[in-house]
């Protein structure tokens, strides 16, 4: 009698232990779908510049930490957050407050852009190259596939928008950013 009281008075615990329990990062706020419009530059792409007919200023630049470009001639010209027209645009005016050309022919590509990471129950972790269009999936097999432990329904990623880092759950048919935090988390059972 005794011990059907003990066994039953601690059921409730154990049934409330059992509820409160979720797997690893479900609880997360699901990701926001991605922004429209054109890809924004940020610290860690390289841009390839075209100047028309200017040899000398035409080349490979960086987006520094601050992202900025450092240009012949010009100095530091603000990239984070553009697109690649519109800082086409601002070198260009750039160039005619300067004085160095009348009217100039800018054009401004990504040639690399910056990496996005992947952490967890992956065989290979690590920095790898973003490619435009890839998804959780797809940047999962770059990194050499699940574990046999990995969580396969969802991951977390760690995205920087509107200059806060926060992590969200996500399907792995969502797209990657440059510069995400893919984390593959361990299943339970």
């Amino acid at each position: 009698m005794v011990l059907r009281r003990v066994l039953l008075g601690g059921l409730p615990a154990l049934l409330t232990g059992c509820a409160a329990w979720q797997a690893p990062g479900y609880n997360l706020p699901p990701l926001p779908a991605p922004p429209t419009g054109p890809y924004r530059l940020g610290p860690g792409d390289v841009l390839r510049i075209r100047i028309y007919d200017q040899e000398q200023m035409s080349g490979s630049y960086h987006v520094d930490d601050s992202g900025y470009i450092d240009m012949p001639l010009l100095g530091l010209i603000s990239a984070g957050g553009s697109s690649a027209s519109a800082l086409a645009q601002r070198i260009s005016t750039a160039l005619r407050a300067h004085q160095l050309i009348l009217h100039p022919s800018v054009a401004v590509e990504v040639s690399t852009y910056r990496p996005f990471y992947t952490l967890g129950e992956v065989t290979a972790p690590g920095q790898y190259p973003y490619r435009p269009g890839m998804t959780v999936l797809t940047g999962i097999s770059i990194a050499g596939g699940f574990t046999y432990r990995a969580e396969t329904a969802y991951v977390g990623v760690t995205r920087n928008i509107g200059g806060m880092a926060a992590q969200y759950r996500a399907p792995t048919a969502a797209l990657v950013q440059p510069g995400d935090v893919v984390t593959v988390f361990e299943r339970r059972f």
